[in-house]
């Protein structure tokens, strides 16, 4: 136990020899009756400071008035150490130690009996950790006085270490309060002035400004958003000389997410379509979004089945009804906040009309094609009119309208979000020339309201009779091409012919288009392929005005086969030219128009001209067409022979007087 008795702290009632321990920072304080401080203390008791002035009397009972000795001990813990004033005063005898026992712990030392007052003040810095200070006061005649302060020096100008690190760091988060409690250890140090607080968000650095400043080993931060967002905390301490210190290892509070997600601008894309009512929205922080619809604006709301992301399209909408929409979207922690109500009046569904097409055999009627959305009506009206020409008016007049008699049938699921159905038009006669149709279709729901109508199809229905196979088709090769002769047709509404190749280069199975000729032509020359001694089987297809053929395959078509002219040139042309040319037969003229270019791989400047060659198959060789380099990069050769094909060489040639490697071309000239 321990009294107070005249300002110290004294051990109540035990004996001298009793251990006393003293708790830092109070003084360890032992009496002698001699001034060696030999033997065993006549008493032991705690002191708060060391300020006493006894006179000329015993400092305590048993003890003479002269030649005693008085000895103060602490140990403690002074942080990060750092300058210190220790400041000793007294009569008689007074010697300061810092952790005695060591090298150079005398820092003070007023060791001589006098009688007049003694003092010394100090400067030192005092290393971090825990030290020891002892202060030993010896009186041996007259009166008795005592004084010894140690105080750190905290001027900004001599204090310059930083405060140790905070330690025993942690913390622990309300989700119902939404605060987070913030606790440390004490420091040590003696100049301390308190501590700062800063708080990031996990991603983000620490700010120059704390979020607090306190003396007190705990805050608590009340203003953290709850948000779901983590969050790093840190102290540091800081002295009275300003200095600060590092910040204490981040502790991670994660508050709980009481904020919704946003959504706003629900809006209908406009009308609606074959798949469904689409609507629109914006949102932030949305985990889920839900699309809720109801058949008033108070409710009941059910969800149409998503998933949504910003957008949807409810196929479910009833039609002919008006629907109501809102959005409601949540967050992962379950936050849900939800949009404005729209609405949309959604029609009675109409079909997408999209084919009409006369079956193969003639009189077949007509065949159609529409889609529809898999919720909608499935009972339909097929609607035609026919039109003619009056001439008196210059407009195609209705002469007939009616709903047709044909029995739609589902066709085809594959998209899921379309049905297609089909039904023939087996009442259609052919019209005049002047004459077509038009049809559209309409869906009918159970109340019996007809729907907007379709997209209107026209449609010329004629016969269906595919002209006959040509005759007297024959192939000639020539120096120019291949010549291709087939009898006209008898047919009297025949439109056009189409000629076909088939190559050996294709192993027989590519089909190649070599041409159209007008009704009444039966000649084309295929003259775009090479000659160079290929087979090829030509067929020909008769179409009349109505699209009517036969065409099918090369082998059910009237065909000729023929094999061309070789008359590629002996003398290959080198695979690395540098002139890319072109050669065509000139419009209205027995001649042959030559234009070339560069390779775009050639950056030099130095080409002065061009040399232009043509094959001579009598000489067997390339033969310049002018004395003189052609300083353009076109050439016109009028003494080209009609009825052959003509093979060309350009080269460069440099400033050197090299000449490049020649780039060709071909071209045939009917005659």
């Amino acid at each position: 136990m321990l009294a107070t008795a005249g300002g110290l702290l004294t051990a109540a009632s035990a004996p001298a020899s009793a251990a006393v321990t003293c708790t830092s920072p109070v003084f360890k304080r032992q009496f002698f009756a001699n001034t060696t401080f030999s033997g065993t203390p006549k008493k032991t008791d705690c002191d708060s400071a060391i300020d006493q002035n006894w006179g000329t009397g015993a400092p305590a009972t048993g003890l003479p008035s002269n030649n005693f000795g008085v000895r103060w001990t602490v140990t403690r813990d002074f942080g990060s150490g750092g300058p210190f004033t220790l400041s000793a005063t007294g009569l008689d005898g007074i010697r300061v130690y810092l952790d005695p026992g060591t090298t150079g712990a005398r820092k003070i030392d007023l060791w001589k009996n006098g009688t007049t007052t003694v003092s010394k003040t100090l400067n030192l810095t005092i290393p971090s950790g825990k030290h020891t200070l002892r202060v030993d006061y010896v009186n041996w005649t007259g009166s008795a006085k005592v004084k010894f302060t140690y105080t750190p020096r905290t001027s900004a100008t001599v204090d310059t270490v930083k405060p140790l690190v905070p330690t025993g760091t942690s913390v622990s988060y309300d989700s119902e309060t939404g605060r987070a409690k913030l606790t440390w250890a004490k420091n040590k140090e003696m100049d301390l002035a308190g501590y700062k607080v800063y708080r990031r968000l996990k991603g983000a650095s620490f700010g120059s400004t704390p979020l607090a400043t306190t003396t007190s080993t705990s805050y608590t931060d009340t203003g953290l958003p709850k948000s779901g967002a983590a969050y790093y905390y840190e102290v540091r301490a800081y002295d009275r000389a300003g200095n600060g210190s590092a910040g204490t290892a981040d502790q991670l509070v994660t508050t709980v997410d009481r904020i919704p997600p946003t959504v706003r601008d629900l809006k209908v894309s406009g009308e609606s379509s074959l798949d469904g009512v689409s609507l629109w929205w914006m949102s932030e922080g949305a985990e889920t979004n839900r699309l809720l619809r109801a058949a008033s604006p108070d409710g009941p709301f059910e969800e149409v089945k998503g998933p949504w992301g910003n957008s949807a399209t409810d196929a479910t909408a009833p039609y002919g009804e008006t629907s109501y929409y809102k959005v409601a979207v949540s967050d992962a922690a379950g936050n849900t906040a939800y949009s404005s109500v729209v609405s949309i009046a959604r029609p009675l569904a109409v079909p997408y009309f999209w084919k009409t097409e006369n079956r193969p055999e003639d009189g077949g009627g007509v065949d159609l094609r529409w889609d529809v959305s898999p919720y909608a009506p499935t009972e339909f009206r097929v609607h035609r009119e026919e039109r003619r020409f009056d001439e008196a008016t210059g407009t195609f007049d209705v002469v007939d309208s009616q709903v047709v008699p044909c029995e739609p049938k589902l066709a085809d699921t594959a998209y899921g979000t379309k049905y297609s159905y089909t039904c023939t038009d087996t009442t259609v006669v052919p019209s005049p020339d002047d004459g077509f149709y038009v049809y559209w279709v309409t869906t009918v729901d159970a109340l019996g309201r007809e729907s907007a109508p379709s997209q209107t199809i026209s449609h010329g229905y004629g016969d269906g009779t595919a002209p006959p196979l040509v005759t007297g088709f024959t192939a000639t090769a020539t120096e120019y091409g291949t010549v291709l002769d087939w009898d006209d047709s008898p047919v009297a509404d025949l439109a056009e012919y189409n000629v076909f190749r088939v190559s050996t280069v294709d192993d027989g199975t590519g089909y190649t288009h070599v041409g159209t000729v007008e009704a009444g032509t039966s000649r084309l020359v295929d003259a775009a392929n090479l000659q160079d001694g290929e087979h090829h089987t030509y067929f020909v297809d008769a179409v009349d005005t109505s699209g009517n053929s036969n065409y099918t395959s090369a082998d059910k078509m009237v065909s000729t086969t023929v094999t061309e002219l070789d008359l590629r040139p002996t003398v290959e042309t080198p695979a690395d030219w540098l002139v890319s040319v072109n050669a065509r037969a000139a419009d209205g003229a027995a001649a042959v128009d030559l234009t070339w270019e560069l390779s775009s791989s050639y950056n030099g400047t130095d080409i002065t001209g061009y040399r232009v060659y043509r094959w001579n198959p009598a000489t067997a060789a390339y033969e310049p067409l002018t004395a003189d380099p052609v300083t353009g990069t076109s050439y016109t050769d009028t003494t080209a022979a009609a009825g052959t094909t003509h093979f060309y060489w350009v080269t460069a040639l440099h400033a050197d007087g090299t000449e490049s490697p020649p780039g060709d071309a071909w071209v045939a000239l009917a005659p």
